[in-house]
């Protein structure tokens, strides 16, 4: 499971291309996001969605969800990321692992879906905008901020992927009946806003990875954190290439996740039989 923005990308969605067609600086944009949160009480996720409707009505840009989807395009990734997921999964199955990767981002699904690394994923849980007759984005459909992000790592646990699906989600389920135990998860975030998702993975058994850009020594001493506050087992560059610091750490998760697999079945194996 990842985040998005300053996980997988060195830095935030929206600052590829959407807010440069509005003719600001992105470090403007999001100051005017955080005041109106302030001043107004909105939870920051949804200020941003508003403030990306209302900065791009009042400069005519388009705003419908091919123009969205378009913009993914335009989004750079860290080193590595692209062949990322077919090596890992080849690893996973060469471990008699089956690799399933999904995204947990507060930010835009419709973005997401235009990059080139959308077909990676199981499912992508991230906010989204409704639409009106016209396919003009109106309002916001879902909104993922930092604490709701966990309730997915519920949906990936018990299978239950639609997001509409809320009595399935909360219908009690035994642990052996769930598709993804927590104990094999891994979560990779990249600071903070990562915290609720980590601490809920590691805590039940999971493994998180805080990564950070290598130019930034700030990411780096929150990654640090990360692991003294224990909500995070691993910290790494975010560079996600073959042989490097990453790579290792989730290989070896996986050989892990192999061996206790085998020993769990030996242990059951053992087990007296009951008459």
């Amino acid at each position: 499971m990842y985040d998005f923005d300053k996980t997988l990308s060195p830095k935030d969605m929206q600052e590829f291309s959407f807010i440069p067609s509005l003719g600001i600086e992105p470090a403007q944009f999001w100051s005017e996001v955080t005041a109106l949160a302030e001043s107004q009480k909105m939870d920051g996720i949804l200020t941003y969605m508003y403030m990306m409707l209302n900065k791009a009505n009042l400069t005519g840009q388009p705003i419908r969800r091919s123009d969205f989807v378009a913009l993914g395009k335009n989004v750079k990734l860290y080193p590595g990321v692209e062949k990322w997921f077919r090596r890992i999964n080849e690893y996973g199955r060469q471990h008699n692992i089956e690799i399933e990767h999904f995204i947990i981002s507060s930010g835009l699904t419709e973005i997401i879906e235009g990059t080139t690394i959308a077909g990676e994923f199981k499912k992508i849980y991230a906010c989204k905008y409704c639409y009106n007759a016209s396919g003009v984005a109106v309002w916001p459909a879902t909104v993922v901020n930092y604490t709701t992000k966990t309730q997915y790592i519920f949906r990936i646990n018990k299978g239950v992927l639609d997001e509409n699906n809320d009595n399935d989600l909360n219908r009690y389920t035994p642990d052996q009946l769930r598709d993804i135990p927590f104990t094999n998860m891994i979560y990779i975030g990249d600071g903070l806003t990562d915290v609720p998702c980590m601490k809920l993975v590691t805590v039940n058994g999971g493994k998180s990875i805080a990564v950070y850009g290598k130019d930034s020594e700030k990411k780096k001493a929150t990654a640090q954190q990360l692991i003294a506050d224990h909500r995070a087992d691993f910290i790494a560059p975010a560079d996600y290439s073959e042989n490097r610091e990453l790579d290792k750490i989730v290989k070896s998760i996986i050989d892990y996740t192999e061996a206790r697999i085998q020993m769990e079945r030996l242990m059951k194996k053992e087990q007296p039989k009951e008459k």
